[in-house]
Protein backbone atom coordinates (compact mmCIF):
# COMPACT_ATOMS: atom_id res chain seq x y z
CA UNK A 1 0.00 0.00 0.00
CA UNK A 2 2.77 2.06 0.85
CA UNK A 3 4.42 2.18 -2.72
CA UNK A 4 1.10 3.88 -3.83
CA UNK A 5 0.78 6.75 -1.61
CA UNK A 6 4.48 8.30 -1.43
CA UNK A 7 5.58 11.50 -1.23
CA UNK A 8 6.97 12.99 -4.11
CA UNK A 9 9.45 16.09 -3.26
CA UNK A 10 10.05 16.91 -6.85
CA UNK A 11 6.65 18.45 -6.71
CA UNK A 12 7.25 20.79 -4.00
CA UNK A 13 11.05 21.21 -5.15
CA UNK A 14 9.39 22.47 -8.95
CA UNK A 15 6.23 23.93 -7.82
CA UNK A 16 5.14 27.81 -9.54
CA UNK A 17 5.39 29.55 -6.13
CA UNK A 18 5.52 33.03 -8.10
CA UNK A 19 2.16 31.97 -9.17
CA UNK A 20 0.71 31.23 -5.46
CA UNK A 21 2.12 34.94 -5.04
CA UNK A 22 0.04 36.32 -8.05
CA UNK A 23 -3.16 35.08 -7.05
CA UNK A 24 -3.59 35.44 -3.51
CA UNK A 25 -3.84 39.11 -3.94
CA UNK A 26 -6.38 38.75 -6.25
CA UNK A 27 -8.34 36.23 -4.14
CA UNK A 28 -7.70 38.66 -1.00
CA UNK A 29 -9.08 42.04 -2.77
CA UNK A 30 -12.12 39.47 -3.96
CA UNK A 31 -12.95 37.69 -0.90
CA UNK A 32 -12.49 41.22 1.13
CA UNK A 33 -15.38 42.52 -1.55
CA UNK A 34 -17.88 40.00 -1.25
CA UNK A 35 -17.76 40.22 2.50
CA UNK A 36 -19.20 43.05 2.57
CA UNK A 37 -21.54 42.18 0.25
CA UNK A 38 -22.37 38.82 1.03
CA UNK A 39 -21.04 37.51 4.31
CA UNK A 40 -22.72 33.95 4.08
CA UNK A 41 -20.85 33.92 0.63
CA UNK A 42 -17.63 34.76 1.77
CA UNK A 43 -17.56 32.01 4.48
CA UNK A 44 -18.40 29.49 1.82
CA UNK A 45 -15.50 30.46 -0.17
CA UNK A 46 -13.40 30.52 2.91
CA UNK A 47 -14.48 26.89 3.35
CA UNK A 48 -13.68 26.24 -0.30
CA UNK A 49 -10.49 27.84 -0.04
CA UNK A 50 -9.61 25.28 2.59
CA UNK A 51 -11.35 22.16 0.94
CA UNK A 52 -9.14 23.04 -1.99
CA UNK A 53 -5.97 23.41 0.04
CA UNK A 54 -6.33 19.62 1.47
CA UNK A 55 -7.05 18.30 -1.51
CA UNK A 56 -3.69 19.83 -3.24
CA UNK A 57 -2.22 18.40 0.02
CA UNK A 58 -3.92 14.77 0.03
CA UNK A 59 -3.33 14.74 -4.05
CA UNK A 60 0.99 15.22 -3.67
CA UNK A 61 0.99 11.71 -1.82
CA UNK A 62 -0.97 9.89 -5.26
CA UNK A 63 1.40 8.68 -8.03
CA UNK A 64 -0.96 9.65 -11.16
CA UNK A 65 1.35 8.72 -13.67
CA UNK A 66 0.59 4.74 -12.00
CA UNK A 67 -3.56 5.84 -11.98
CA UNK A 68 -3.99 8.12 -15.06
CA UNK A 69 -4.70 5.50 -17.23
CA UNK A 70 -7.77 4.62 -15.41
CA UNK A 71 -8.41 7.52 -13.23
CA UNK A 72 -9.31 10.30 -16.26
CA UNK A 73 -11.77 7.96 -18.43
CA UNK A 74 -13.23 7.50 -14.52
CA UNK A 75 -13.11 10.93 -13.47
CA UNK A 76 -14.52 12.20 -16.65
CA UNK A 77 -17.88 9.60 -16.47
CA UNK A 78 -18.33 10.36 -13.25
CA UNK A 79 -18.98 14.05 -13.91
CA UNK A 80 -21.11 13.25 -17.09
CA UNK A 81 -23.30 11.32 -14.88
CA UNK A 82 -23.07 14.73 -12.20
CA UNK A 83 -24.49 16.75 -15.22
CA UNK A 84 -27.04 14.16 -15.90
CA UNK A 85 -27.69 14.17 -12.16
CA UNK A 86 -27.98 18.26 -12.38
CA UNK A 87 -30.97 17.81 -14.78
CA UNK A 88 -32.83 15.35 -12.14
CA UNK A 89 -32.40 16.56 -8.94
CA UNK A 90 -30.49 20.24 -9.76
CA UNK A 91 -31.27 23.20 -7.61
CA UNK A 92 -32.64 26.01 -9.58
CA UNK A 93 -30.87 29.14 -8.72
CA UNK A 94 -31.81 32.68 -10.83
CA UNK A 95 -33.62 30.76 -13.25
CA UNK A 96 -30.83 28.20 -13.51
CA UNK A 97 -30.81 24.82 -12.82
CA UNK A 98 -26.71 24.36 -12.69
CA UNK A 99 -25.96 23.02 -9.30
CA UNK A 100 -26.47 19.93 -6.99
CA UNK A 101 -27.30 20.90 -3.17
CA UNK A 102 -25.00 18.63 -0.97
CA UNK A 103 -27.46 16.73 1.84
CA UNK A 104 -27.16 18.06 5.02
CA UNK A 105 -24.37 20.90 4.51
CA UNK A 106 -26.51 23.69 2.93
CA UNK A 107 -23.55 24.10 0.26
CA UNK A 108 -24.01 23.70 -3.63
CA UNK A 109 -21.62 22.05 -5.99
CA UNK A 110 -22.11 22.75 -9.82
CA UNK A 111 -20.37 19.86 -11.66
CA UNK A 112 -20.10 21.77 -14.72
CA UNK A 113 -16.67 23.22 -12.97
CA UNK A 114 -15.56 19.78 -12.77
CA UNK A 115 -16.45 18.85 -15.81
CA UNK A 116 -13.70 21.23 -17.47
CA UNK A 117 -11.03 19.44 -15.60
CA UNK A 118 -12.22 16.44 -16.30
CA UNK A 119 -12.16 17.03 -20.46
CA UNK A 120 -8.77 18.43 -20.19
CA UNK A 121 -7.58 14.90 -18.46
CA UNK A 122 -9.68 12.78 -20.56
CA UNK A 123 -8.10 15.21 -24.02
CA UNK A 124 -4.49 14.76 -22.59
CA UNK A 125 -4.96 10.97 -21.76
CA UNK A 126 -6.03 10.20 -25.30
CA UNK A 127 -3.90 12.18 -26.70
CA UNK A 128 -1.15 10.48 -25.25
CA UNK A 129 -2.25 7.25 -26.07
CA UNK A 130 -1.98 8.17 -29.63
CA UNK A 131 -0.14 11.18 -29.87
CA UNK A 132 -1.03 13.00 -33.48
CA UNK A 133 0.78 11.97 -36.66
CA UNK A 134 2.65 14.81 -38.67
CA UNK A 135 0.69 16.49 -40.12
CA UNK A 136 -2.04 16.54 -37.61
CA UNK A 137 -5.19 14.05 -36.37
CA UNK A 138 -7.49 13.31 -39.05
CA UNK A 139 -10.67 13.25 -39.58
CA UNK A 140 -11.51 9.91 -37.52
CA UNK A 141 -9.61 11.39 -34.77
CA UNK A 142 -10.80 14.80 -34.50
CA UNK A 143 -14.55 13.50 -33.94
CA UNK A 144 -13.28 10.86 -31.75
CA UNK A 145 -12.09 14.07 -29.49
CA UNK A 146 -14.63 16.05 -30.53
CA UNK A 147 -16.95 13.82 -28.34
CA UNK A 148 -15.37 14.57 -25.43
CA UNK A 149 -15.97 18.14 -25.53
CA UNK A 150 -19.35 18.03 -27.30
CA UNK A 151 -21.11 15.52 -24.74
CA UNK A 152 -20.32 17.94 -21.92
CA UNK A 153 -21.10 20.89 -23.67
CA UNK A 154 -24.44 20.00 -25.01
CA UNK A 155 -25.29 18.74 -21.39
CA UNK A 156 -23.84 22.17 -19.83
CA UNK A 157 -25.62 24.52 -22.31
CA UNK A 158 -28.70 22.39 -22.16
CA UNK A 159 -29.28 23.41 -18.07
CA UNK A 160 -28.95 26.80 -19.53
CA UNK A 161 -25.19 27.72 -18.83
CA UNK A 162 -24.21 29.03 -22.29
CA UNK A 163 -20.97 30.70 -20.75
CA UNK A 164 -20.00 27.87 -19.16
CA UNK A 165 -20.58 25.52 -22.09
CA UNK A 166 -18.68 27.81 -24.19
CA UNK A 167 -15.41 28.43 -22.09
CA UNK A 168 -15.61 24.49 -22.08
CA UNK A 169 -15.71 24.78 -26.12
CA UNK A 170 -12.87 27.19 -26.57
CA UNK A 171 -10.66 25.57 -24.16
CA UNK A 172 -11.19 21.59 -25.48
CA UNK A 173 -10.83 22.67 -29.15
CA UNK A 174 -7.84 24.89 -28.09
CA UNK A 175 -6.04 21.90 -27.28
CA UNK A 176 -7.16 20.64 -30.35
CA UNK A 177 -5.60 23.36 -32.07
CA UNK A 178 -2.08 23.01 -30.36
CA UNK A 179 -1.83 19.64 -30.79
CA UNK A 180 -2.39 19.34 -34.07
CA UNK A 181 -5.14 18.48 -36.41
CA UNK A 182 -5.42 18.68 -40.53
CA UNK A 183 -5.89 22.51 -41.43
CA UNK A 184 -8.91 21.56 -44.03
CA UNK A 185 -10.42 19.86 -41.20
CA UNK A 186 -10.41 23.50 -39.55
CA UNK A 187 -11.01 25.50 -43.04
CA UNK A 188 -14.12 22.79 -43.17
CA UNK A 189 -15.09 23.59 -39.72
CA UNK A 190 -14.84 27.25 -40.00
CA UNK A 191 -16.98 27.45 -43.20
CA UNK A 192 -20.13 25.23 -41.48
CA UNK A 193 -20.25 27.16 -38.27
CA UNK A 194 -20.15 30.37 -40.18
CA UNK A 195 -23.25 29.23 -42.58
CA UNK A 196 -25.07 27.91 -39.66
CA UNK A 197 -24.62 30.86 -37.17
CA UNK A 198 -27.84 32.07 -38.21
CA UNK A 199 -29.91 29.20 -36.77
CA UNK A 200 -27.80 28.44 -34.42
CA UNK A 201 -28.66 32.01 -32.83
CA UNK A 202 -32.86 31.43 -33.24
CA UNK A 203 -32.08 28.82 -30.94
CA UNK A 204 -30.82 30.24 -28.16
CA UNK A 205 -32.70 31.33 -25.35
CA UNK A 206 -34.22 34.89 -25.11
CA UNK A 207 -32.25 36.17 -22.81
CA UNK A 208 -29.20 34.69 -24.48
CA UNK A 209 -30.10 36.56 -27.44
CA UNK A 210 -30.26 40.09 -25.64
CA UNK A 211 -27.44 39.35 -24.08
CA UNK A 212 -25.15 39.62 -27.70
CA UNK A 213 -27.70 42.15 -28.66
CA UNK A 214 -26.57 44.27 -25.83
CA UNK A 215 -23.20 43.56 -26.93
CA UNK A 216 -23.36 44.97 -29.81
CA UNK A 217 -26.29 47.47 -29.58
CA UNK A 218 -27.08 49.68 -26.59
CA UNK A 219 -25.96 48.24 -22.63
CA UNK A 220 -28.56 46.98 -20.77
CA UNK A 221 -29.59 47.97 -17.48
CA UNK A 222 -27.53 46.56 -15.15
CA UNK A 223 -24.59 47.23 -17.16
CA UNK A 224 -25.72 50.74 -17.59
CA UNK A 225 -26.00 50.34 -13.47
CA UNK A 226 -22.57 48.91 -13.48
CA UNK A 227 -20.89 51.75 -15.73
CA UNK A 228 -22.71 54.31 -12.78
CA UNK A 229 -21.02 52.38 -10.34
CA UNK A 230 -17.59 52.11 -11.83
CA UNK A 231 -18.14 56.52 -12.48
CA UNK A 232 -19.13 57.38 -9.24
CA UNK A 233 -16.48 55.90 -7.53
CA UNK A 234 -14.01 58.18 -8.93
CA UNK A 235 -10.80 58.23 -8.12
CA UNK A 236 -10.12 57.07 -4.60
CA UNK A 237 -13.45 55.54 -4.43
CA UNK A 238 -16.20 55.74 -1.59
CA UNK A 239 -16.62 54.26 1.95
CA UNK A 240 -19.00 51.23 2.65
CA UNK A 241 -21.63 52.81 3.30
CA UNK A 242 -21.34 55.45 0.56
CA UNK A 243 -21.72 52.62 -2.22
CA UNK A 244 -25.53 53.40 -2.91
CA UNK A 245 -25.31 51.78 -6.28
CA UNK A 246 -24.72 48.04 -4.25
CA UNK A 247 -25.93 49.06 -1.26
CA UNK A 248 -29.68 50.07 -2.43
CA UNK A 249 -29.77 47.22 -4.61
CA UNK A 250 -29.05 48.97 -8.04
CA UNK A 251 -26.35 46.95 -8.70
CA UNK A 252 -27.54 43.28 -9.47
CA UNK A 253 -25.68 40.63 -8.42
CA UNK A 254 -23.15 42.71 -7.51
CA UNK A 255 -21.03 39.92 -5.58
CA UNK A 256 -20.78 37.90 -8.69
CA UNK A 257 -21.44 38.81 -12.04
CA UNK A 258 -20.46 42.48 -11.62
CA UNK A 259 -18.09 42.77 -8.59
CA UNK A 260 -15.63 44.73 -10.60
CA UNK A 261 -18.50 47.67 -10.95
CA UNK A 262 -18.40 47.38 -7.27
CA UNK A 263 -14.25 47.13 -6.95
CA UNK A 264 -14.57 50.66 -9.10
CA UNK A 265 -17.50 52.18 -6.66
CA UNK A 266 -15.34 51.39 -3.73
CA UNK A 267 -11.56 51.31 -4.45
CA UNK A 268 -11.81 53.83 -7.43
CA UNK A 269 -10.09 54.29 -10.45
CA UNK A 270 -6.96 53.30 -8.21
CA UNK A 271 -7.90 49.86 -7.27
CA UNK A 272 -9.07 49.02 -10.77
CA UNK A 273 -6.17 49.28 -12.08
CA UNK A 274 -4.10 47.60 -9.49
CA UNK A 275 -6.36 44.68 -10.31
CA UNK A 276 -6.18 45.03 -14.21
CA UNK A 277 -2.38 44.91 -13.58
CA UNK A 278 -2.08 41.65 -11.18
CA UNK A 279 -3.97 40.01 -13.84
CA UNK A 280 -1.84 41.00 -16.86
CA UNK A 281 0.85 39.79 -15.09
CA UNK A 282 -0.44 36.91 -13.75
CA UNK A 283 -1.97 36.23 -18.05
CA UNK A 284 1.85 36.96 -18.88
CA UNK A 285 3.25 34.02 -16.54
CA UNK A 286 1.01 31.74 -17.51
CA UNK A 287 2.14 32.40 -20.92
CA UNK A 288 5.76 32.18 -20.29
CA UNK A 289 4.91 28.79 -18.54
CA UNK A 290 3.28 27.59 -21.20
CA UNK A 291 5.85 27.92 -24.18
CA UNK A 292 8.48 27.23 -21.73
CA UNK A 293 6.65 23.66 -21.43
Amino acid sequence: MSQWFQYDRRIFKYFNYLLVIQIIPLLAISSYLINEINPLLFKKQMLYYGIGAIAFLVTTFIPWRKLIWWFAPLFYTMNLLLLLAVDLVGKTILGAQRWIEIPGTGLTMQPSEFVKVSVIMMLAYLISKKPPLEQGYGLVGFIKLSLVILIPFLLIAKEPDLGTALVLLITGYGILFVIGINWKIWLVLAVAVGLSAPVLFSHLHDYQKKRITDFLGQPSYPVHQALIAIGSGGVEGKDKDEATQTQLKFLPISSIDFIFAYLGERLGFHGMVTVIILYILLILHLFYIAIRN
